[in-house]
């Protein structure tokens, strides 16, 4: 990580508003509607292709198996392809903490350090400082594609395309008016979610929202450590291990042979230990009371299949007090070609370090460490809790009330997470209380779901003629 000291602008508030309307002569508002691919835009199988070249070979067509399913999950698994588009689109010079991968299926609930339930970004994998427009607009289109595969008419697909980036500019303009330390508090909770955007329900579905709410709670509450030793494990010889479930599950010992399997022991062990060092010092004496028990491969997700990701079982005082973490490798940024490249040397920390600064709260066991020895190769990993409380939404079979208030949630969610990190006061004055943003991003966004439907289009023709291969069903 550089040492060197970062010089911060304190500009008052007034000037603050100037240079957020100043940006309207950057990146007029109207003209974020603008799509159409470049001449040179790269064929979206090769860019898929050219991370394929660092991932697991065999879990490779794990990845495109899971994307084949529809225009959404291709879209979920297709940051890169998209980031090059947005780096072609207009934006102004005001930077945030950009996720980077901002699309509806990435918020949900997990528990905070509270055990409160919280509503929140969830996946940081490709967070970078950036432009804030990217976030919205990968967030905007993902609304217009997760409606197209719901059967929506295109009307209600651009009615609820504006209701999620106006809910963004609402709450941004309303963060612009409060203090550092209330924006940095601001949060929301179970209680909060359907309070505050309760009026896209209506009064007669009312109850039956907040049944299925606390339904959705309950169901994100039992997932946790023991819930993982429940349906991940089994005992062995009086020992617990990873039950075999290949290839979405595969112990250590039927991964490698013994020998390897032992030094992989070892590597991991040398892990934990170092990456304690990047957690407060409360949270390094709670993980020292834990003992190693078993170490797995797990595959995770739509877009990180094929990255190195690890399953680890630790315990505590007996076989029924688990800790299982997870550790994911962190490789460099989608962003990072359009951007330039993160301050921090370790990927994993600046994944861990883009989370807490967009997240209002963390897992507590959140760190980062660099690993030298798997496959010859030194390898970034975040660590984390693998279940705490974490919950998502299902986003193809909700009422259409339901994905309303979703994605009200999103919208606001979003501009939180960039209030945080960029200048609120100049993204709210740039937005202004016209609806200028929001209908060019309903515009951008079918433009975009169009162009994701002819990407998705492309990678299943090049499996159909064995370009590349794809396992389906898992």
């Amino acid at each position: 990580m550089s040492t060197a000291a970062i010089a911060v602008e304190h500009l008052s508030a007034g000037e603050r508003e100037a240079r957020g309307k100043a940006a309207r002569s950057e990146a007029p508002r109207a003209s974020h509607a603008e799509w159409s691919p470049t001449p040179t835009r790269a064929n979206p199988v090769d860019v898929l292709e050219q991370q394929a070249a660092t991932r697991v070979p065999e879990l490779v067509p794990i990845r495109y198996g899971r994307m084949m399913a529809s225009p959404f999950a291709f879209y979920r698994g297709g940051a890169a392809i998209m980031a090059a588009d947005l780096a072609e689109t207009p934006t102004t010079s005001l930077r945030v903490q950009a996720c980077g991968d901002a699309h509806i299926a990435n918020f949900g609930v997990y528990s905070a350090p509270d055990r409160s339930l919280v509503f929140d970004v969830n996946d940081f994998d490709e967070t970078l400082p950036g432009p804030w427009e990217w976030d919205v607009k990968r967030m905007a289109a993902s609304v217009e594609i997760a409606c197209r595969q719901r059967d929506e008419k295109p009307t209600k697909c651009r009615a609820a395309v504006l209701t999620a980036v106006r809910e963004y500019r609402l709450a941004m303009r309303s963060f612009a008016g409060m203090g550092n330390l209330a924006v940095w508090y601001s949060r929301l909770d179970e209680s909060q979610l359907l309070a505050r955007f309760d009026e896209e329900v209506k009064p007669k579905a009312r109850d039956k929202e907040i049944e299925a709410l606390q339904r959705a709670a309950r169901k994100a509450r039992g997932k946790d450590s023991v819930r993982a030793l429940s349906k991940l494990t089994h005992e062995v010889d009086g020992e617990l291990r990873f039950i075999s479930a290949p290839p979405l599950l595969v112990p250590i010992e039927e991964l490698l042979p013994e020998a390897e399997a032992a030094d992989h022991r070892e590597i991991f062990h040398e892990l934990l230990r170092r990456y304690r060092a990047t957690l407060a010092h409360d949270r390094r004496h709670l993980l020292e009371t834990y003992r190693y028990v078993h170490i797995a491969r797990k595959v995770v997700g739509v877009g990180s299949v094929g990255t190195r990701a690890w399953v680890i079982l630790l315990e505590g005082g007996d076989g029924q007090d688990p800790l299982v973490l997870q550790a994911k490798e962190a490789q460099p940024s989608v962003l990072e070609p359009y951007v330039g490249a993160s301050r921090f040397h370790n990927h994993g920390e600046r994944v861990v370090v883009g989370q807490r600064l967009m997240q209002a709260a963390s897992d507590i066991f959140l760190g980062w460490e660099r690993v030298t020895g798997l496959d010859n190769m030194e390898r970034d990993f975040y660590l984390r809790q693998l279940w705490d409380g974490k919950g998502s939404a299902d986003i193809e079979n909700m009422p259409h009330g339901r994905l309303l208030a979703y994605l009200k949630a999103c919208g606001w969610t979003l501009a939180r997470s960039h209030a945080r990190s960029g200048d609120r006061i100049a993204i709210a004055s740039y937005l202004g209380s016209a609806t200028t943003f929001e209908d060019a991003l309903a515009t951008f966004a079918q433009a975009y779901a169009d162009q994701n439907e002819l990407d998705h289009a492309q990678l299943v023709k090049a499996v159909d003629e064995g370009k590349i291969r794809a396992q389906t069903g898992i």
